[in-house]
């Protein structure tokens, strides 16, 4: 099989992210153009992937005007920055790898499905849970019996204090009007992964949630506008943009965000905690976006769950799965081992998770599946279970707006009413 030509567009942390991991594959693919805004971004996967000069671009209307010039756009803009090049590389018959979440809004989702579907495309919801090890043998686990019919499952979301206020207080998903709400942004990923491993319908959906903490009321007396003006709190604060930022020269994460540069030096990374809302007091930032929600599922059979969302915590993602014949406990964190107990025997069984990468690993190996899973997908010798359809994704988004209007009228939706007013 042939190499996949492959054009980026948008080159930030997880476009970048997915096309690194192609370059490790040449055999497998091969990137031929980008559209990216950030020049250092943009010359990063120019000499990454030898790209011509007349195939970077500062935009994408540039590169889509060149018509179908390879077989995969894989879109990672940001979210209110989905829906138009999503649509026109879907009208030129590309198909897609489009970051999560879809789109902003439900009508969005909804029309990016009708449009793929009508024009015979491929589109890959980049919800890489999926293809972690860790939840790729819960869903073999599941699908054995071992622990009978499904009945019940609590899973959290501990986003981590510090990542937070990284991404959701001062960084780009902080302000639900200039990305999404955090149930879609940050949480799809664990609603599609729900409703994956039950592969069942949600009938009714109820939601509870606030932004409590990261409000200007709860800021230290004293405290500045910037951290670097000089905080008499910034010895103890946990969020000293400083020590986050500046101090911490290994956390390139943080410091290309920051920056909005690829490779930034220490006086970049200064001005941009000087001047941005990355160094702003986390306390005085224009954050809307909850710090905690909860969000309760009614199933088909009768499965009940919940899914829990909350920062305040060191991070990682636990589940929690009863059967008619036994329980599950699991753990993306670093190498737990999944426990099993039996109900009828009475025992218990560890299965070694020794080797994942973690939640701040690459998604528990899950960006690294995805991309391997890719190929095998459009070349049309896939044969796994993890690769939803543009149908099963928007399906699942739909449940994070479900539980979004729950949650800002205080009732409970019922989704297949709700998924028909969308048509």
């Amino acid at each position: 099989m042939k190499p996949i030509q492959v054009i980026l567009i948008g080159a930030g942390n997880r476009g970048t992210t997915y096309t690194d991991i192609m370059a490790e594959m040449p055999e497998k693919f091969q990137v031929v153009a980008v559209a990216e805004p950030i020049e250092s971004r943009r010359n990063h996967i120019k000499e990454l992937h030898h790209l011509p000069a007349d195939r970077c671009f500062t935009h994408y209307d540039q590169l889509l005007a060149l018509g179908k010039i390879a077989d995969l756009a894989v879109i990672a803009t940001m979210d209110r920055q989905h829906f138009d090049p999503a649509m026109k590389a879907i009208q030129l018959k590309y198909d897609l790898l489009l970051e999560k979440p879809i789109a902003p809004t439900a009508e969005e989702c909804v029309a990016i499905r009708k449009a793929a579907d009508e024009n015979h495309c491929k589109v890959v919801i980049c919800t890489v849970l999926r293809y972690t090890r860790i939840y790729r043998m819960l869903k073999d686990i599941i699908a054995s019996g071992k622990v009978g019919n499904v009945l019940s499952i609590n899973h959290e979301e501990c986003v981590g204090n510090i990542h937070q206020s990284h991404s959701f207080v001062r960084g780009n998903w902080g302000n639900e009007g200039r990305s999404s709400g955090m149930l879609l942004q940050k949480s799809c990923h664990d609603l599609d992964l729900l409703q994956w491993l039950l592969d069942k319908k949600c009938r009714h959906i109820q939601s509870f949630g606030t932004l409590t903490y990261f409000r200007k009321e709860n800021a230290p007396e004293g405290a500045p506008e910037y951290c670097i003006q000089g905080c008499p709190h910034g010895e103890t604060c946990q969020y000293n943009a400083i020590k986050l930022y500046l101090d911490e020269k290994s956390n390139s994460w943080f410091r290309t965000a920051c920056t909005r540069l690829h490779a930034p030096t220490n006086a970049d990374v200064e001005k941009a905690i000087s001047t941005t809302q990355y160094g702003k007091c986390v306390f005085k930032c224009d954050n809307d976006v909850v710090d905690h929600q909860t969000v309760n599922m009614f199933f088909e059979d009768d499965v009940t769950v919940t899914f829990t969302m909350n920062c305040f915590n060191r991070g990682g993602r636990f589940i929690h799965i009863m059967g008619t014949k036994g329980e599950i406990r699991a753990a993306l964190d670093s190498n737990s081992p999944i426990e099993l107990y039996n109900i009828v025997t009475d025992s218990t069984e560890s299965i070694p998770m020794t080797g994942s990468d973690g939640i701040l690993g690459g998604h528990g190996g899950g960006d690294q599946g995805i991309i391997e899973t890719l190929y095998e997908y459009l070349n049309g010798c896939y044969a796994g279970p993890s690769i939803p359809t543009i149908d099963e994704s928007c399906y699942n988004h739909l449940l994070a707006f479900a539980a979004e209007q729950s949650r800002l009228t205080n009732t409970v939706v019922d989704v297949e009413a709700f998924v028909q007013s969308l048509g």
